[in-house]
């Protein structure tokens, strides 16, 4: 195959890559998990040479000679050092609880606490400098430039040429992408207001479409790839890994938890999971917290655990939703990505939680179709991120599952909300007592 634009997704486990055509159509999918690092790698940190071994192994599974071009995004912030070296990932403490352009920062900072002369990248321009590219930083619009980073792309136009190496072909176009929520944003289409996606993966979250102007001053968001767009929201911290997790404790695949799930009514019987198992982000904001079950009896069996699992992430999703609704955001249509949206059963618990309708793409990697849009873009085939209207870009097709409010669902919710605010003040609770002993001589 020839002729297609290629987006490759450096995930925090894997490499995704995504083949389509001028239409959008996607044309070859390919997935490749990391190679266990010949060394020990400390957490927070990755070594880049596996991100180029499933890169090389993605694009040969593609089957793609030729690409139109090719472009790469992934996990964020991560920052590289421009020599080699491990990276530090998002999961670091550097910067963890600042915004993303400051996190870039303090990842460079802690690099430069052993080496004063590194030189930073983010993760897809080092990877693009293995490639051919020479040392750029790809920016989306809107988004400040990165000091020290390298002179500035924007995401969609070409920074330079393959060499041949990792199994690119010689001559292909290299693009920078963005990070991964970005893309995703981009791919599911969140460009017209009310719209909202869930990217899915180890973490997932929230993002709604505001009119630009709209955004309230004092929350985070960017850019959409739609003029006079923006996107306001917030990450979670571990939904997907939950089922990870509770797979691990279980000692069975997440297919046949989530097989079982589905023959437990709603509401778990009874049980509640608030899935805070590296602290939570939106709308918490505290990496503190730690995960909970409530309502465990004899009974209990891992099927109504993974209900609760589903549920819980179901319920956090829609925190956010109506934290963001109640500043003049709210959500009216939610696009699901990531390997959440290959579970029917999860998509329409998310739907009948949040009362809306949920689409599902047919290409669920939506960060890997994103970068390919990216990869489009560079040689014209659609507009840039900012440089176009809701609608000028192709989107994977959806299916849609109508929302099913149910009662059971909606007091689900109420204590959700009601043991996470108790849980958040047994911590400050503690955490003031810590602070007396530590004042008493």
């Amino acid at each position: 195959m020839g002729g297609l634009a290629v987006g490759v997704d450096l995930g925090s486990t894997s490499a995704r890559a995504v083949a389509v055509d001028r239409d959008g159509a996607v044309r070859a999918v390919a997935t490749a998990r990391y190679p266990v690092p010949g060394a020990a790698v400390a957490p927070g940190r990755a070594d880049p040479d596996t991100w180029l071994v499933a890169l090389e192994q993605v694009v040969c599974r593609l089957g793609v000679e030729r690409p139109a071009a090719l472009a790469v995004g992934g996990q964020a912030p991560t920052t590289v050092p421009a020599a080699g070296g491990h990276a530090v990932t998002c999961t670091h403490p550097a910067g963890a609880t600042l915004d993303p352009h400051a996190q870039h920062g303090a990842q460079a900072g802690f690099l430069r606490e052993s080496d004063p002369d590194v030189t930073p990248m983010q993760l897809w321009d080092w990877v693009l400098a293995r490639l051919g590219a020479p040392r750029v930083q790809g920016r989306w619009p809107g988004d400040p430039p990165l000091a020290g980073f390298g002179p500035v792309v924007p995401t969609g136009r070409a920074c330079g040429e393959a060499d041949g190496r990792h199994g690119v072909a010689p001559g292909t176009p290299l693009v920078p992408g963005a990070p991964d929520a970005y893309l995703a944003f981009w791919a599911a289409g969140v460009d017209e207001p009310g719209r909202a996606l869930d990217p899915g993966g180890r973490t997932g979250g929230l993002g709604v479409a505001v009119v630009a102007g709209a955004r309230p001053p004092d929350m985070f968001g960017l850019p959409a790839a739609a003029r006079g767009i923006d996107v306001v929201g917030g990450p979670v911290s571990a939904h997907g890994l939950a089922l990870e997790w509770w797979s691990a404790m279980t000692g069975r695949s997440v297919e046949s938890l989530l097989a079982d799930a589905a023959g437990v009514p709603p509401g778990a019987g009874g049980v509640i999971a608030l899935p805070y198992l590296e602290g939570e982000r939106a709308p918490r904001w505290d990496r503190d917290l730690r995960a909970e079950l409530v309502g465990l009896s004899s009974s209990t069996g891992p099927a109504e655990v993974m209900r609760a699992l589903l549920e819980g992430a179901a319920y956090g999703i829609a925190h956010i939703a109506r934290e963001l609704a109640a500043r003049g955001a709210p959500t009216r249509v939610l696009v699901v990505g990531g390997s959440p949206a290959r579970s029917p059963l999860w998509c329409a618990i998310k739907a009948s939680v949040l009362e809306v309708p949920v689409e599902v793409p047919e290409q669920p990697e939506l960060a890997a179709y994103g970068a390919a849009l990216a990869a489009g873009a560079a040689v014209g085939w659609w507009p840039a991120p900012g440089e176009g209207a809701a609608g000028d870009w192709p989107r994977p097709r959806m299916t849609v599952i109508d929302p099913e409010p149910l009662p059971v669902y909606r007091a689900g919710y109420a204590r959700f909300v009601e043991l996470g605010d108790e849980a958040v003040r047994r911590l400050e609770r503690d955490r003031g007592e810590q602070e007396d002993r530590c004042r008493t001589p």
